[in-house]
């Protein structure tokens, strides 16, 4: 039977839409390598999405479709839309019930997910991916590759851009010889502070001050003697207010009491968290300790 002239145009139109309509399929899963040098081969548009760390949660509601994050930690509180999610225990990693959530892929950051349990989830068919931060730049980049790795690029350019704009409104700060050098405990009793090869060192090197540890140490976050606090004596402490201190670090250490910081009363709370965790909430954590450089 011959098909009439304009019933064979419609025909080669229909084919042509639909070859444009459903192009070649993409690779279902990709291979990448995360922050550690590890291979990890990750589904190429991830839609179960499962984060063993607060910083990394920041991070994917602040990229992702929120839909597909699936699960918090006991530690997440932020944001508030957080604490409507499933929680598993990161620490110790409850591996059996992240197991049951079938996520598609696990992000965490260096430092918090112990190597054999990342392993471990591998053998099940889950594979985990780690990012490290050093640097403010670095948790930009960080949002950049989340973008990239769940189809999200556009979203995650936006607002590394609109951090970037931010950083470079904070761009005028002091000479490295008027820098007051800054001591922040991550405890108190005993004393831990945030080493030098911590965020906090860039951090507040934006905010016009400088880490007042400057050895490298092997830890990022040292114990520290009465006695190398004395010889550090920074002008300024960050760790609690100055009378919760007073009333604790200080009175049980009372030879402190000579420390530059402590003596001109320059010793200052910061935001439950902020400092903590690297995450799209960086810029405001530099905003926060300019603001305490300026007291």
């Amino acid at each position: 039977m011959r098909l009439s002239p304009f019933l064979l145009i419609g025909c080669v139109l229909l084919g042509a839409c639909q070859a444009h309509d459903q192009p070649a399929a993409a690779p279902a899963t990709v291979q990448v390598r995360d922050d550690l040098g590890r291979s990890v081969t990750l589904p190429a548009y991830p839609r179960r999405l499962v984060s063993l760390a607060p910083s990394m949660t920041e991070m994917l509601y602040a990229v992702a479709d929120t839909s597909t994050i699936i699960a918090r930690t006991q530690a997440d509180d932020y944001p508030a839309a957080v604490l409507r999610k499933p929680v598993v225990n990161s620490y110790p990693l409850d591996i059996e019930r992240l197991v049951t959530l079938h996520p598609d892929a696990v992000f965490t950051v260096e430092g918090l997910t112990p190597p054999d349990a990342a392993e471990r989830l591998r053998q099940l068919g889950i594979p985990v991916y780690y990012q490290k931060y050093r640097r403010v730049g670095d948790v930009l980049r960080g949002l950049i590759t989340l973008g990239r790795l769940l189809g999200r690029d556009a979203q995650a350019r936006r607002l590394t851009d609109s951090l970037q704009r931010q950083l470079h409104a904070l761009a005028t700060c002091p000479a490295p010889g008027a820098r007051p050098t800054v001591l922040a405990l991550a405890a108190a009793d005993p004393m831990y502070a945030y080493g030098q090869n911590t965020l906090f060192t860039d951090e507040i090197w934006l905010a016009g001050g400088q880490n007042a540890l400057r050895d490298s140490l092997p830890q990022p976050y040292p114990a520290l003697t009465r006695e190398y606090v004395l010889k550090l004596n920074p002008e300024v402490i960050i760790g609690g207010r100055f009378g919760k201190l007073d009333s604790t670090l200080f009175r049980q250490n009372p030879e402190l009491r000579r420390l530059r910081a402590y003596q001109k009363r320059r010793v200052y709370a910061t935001t439950p968290n902020l400092l903590q965790r690297p995450s799209p909430r960086v810029v405001e954590a530099v905003q926060e300790l300019r603001a305490l450089l300026a007291r």
